[in-house]
């Protein structure tokens, strides 16, 4: 696609807003954003308005941000791939929009989940960490390990059992029509209302700054045609695509030089 960059020689450096991906992009999957990230996106935020959606909760999504940047009125933050939108004034995050699940739909999903695994004669593992299905208000979370589990065995699954999550998210479209279906993280599938990711994300930071999306640039790891930040290209803006979190912190380095 036109609007997809792979080499760090073709970013813009004149876009007045730039939105990350969070897992993946900026930091691993739920850990905390590094020192020297921090730093570079500090210095970013003196310049541009930054925009950072993933499909983590607000909670979540705050506990991985550093004192440094958590407090500043360029950064807004769009937790659940979009479905809920936040700015930092008066010394605290304020609600721009959430876009809830009712209560009947979030049952409907997580029955759904649970008929999905079975028709697909999907194998528990026998040590989890956490809940399995976390229901996040605009969002239901299912996580292969549990919410909690530690780094290193989500990209242990990850490597040995990724293919499964496209399965279940090709049955869930199936049996959940209205719903928006997608993996997501190492170990995850999102389930929101339809129409709720990135590409709706971006479109309303961008209409809440009253920007055009000439105007914006996307980070994000998996921009490929099944990848969680695919949404972000439909969005119509210049999206690069980073090979890790290291490539992040370089094509930011490039961006400030």
């Amino acid at each position: 696609m036109e609007n997809l960059i792979h080499n760090i020689e073709e970013v813009p450096k004149d876009k007045k807003l730039i939105v990350f991906d969070l897992d993946g992009t900026l930091t691993e999957s739920k850990v905390n954003i590094d020192s020297e990230m921090a730093g570079l996106l500090e210095n970013l935020l003196k310049t541009k308005k930054v925009a950072i959606i993933g499909g983590a909760s607000l909670k979540q999504m705050a506990l991985q941000l550093p004192t440094g940047i958590s407090k500043n009125e360029n950064l807004l933050l769009l937790p659940l791939d979009g479905g809920s939108f936040y700015r930092y004034k008066d010394n605290a995050w304020q609600e721009v929009y959430k876009h809830n699940l009712s209560l009947f739909q979030r049952k409907t999903i997580e029955e759904t989940f649970t008929q999905v695994l079975a028709e697909i004669g999907y194998v528990q593992p026998k040590k989890i960490y956490g809940d399995i299905i976390d229901d996040r208000g605009s969002q239901m979370t299912w996580s292969a390990l549990g919410q909690k589990a530690p780094l290193e065995e989500k990209e242990k699954w990850n490597k040995e059992n990724n293919k499964i999550r496209f399965k279940i998210v090709a049955k869930l479209k199936e049996y959940l029509p209205d719903m928006e279906a997608r993996v997501a993280g190492l170990t995850s599938v999102d389930v929101t209302l339809k129409g709720i990711d990135k590409k709706f994300g971006i479109e309303q930071v961008i209409k809440y700054l009253n920007l055009s999306k000439t105007d914006a640039l996307f980070f994000g790891d998996a921009l490929e045609a099944d990848g969680n930040d695919a949404p972000a290209l439909e969005a119509g803006v210049m999206c690069y695509q980073v090979s890790s979190i290291q490539n992040t912190k370089e094509a930011i380095q490039y961006l400030l030089s």
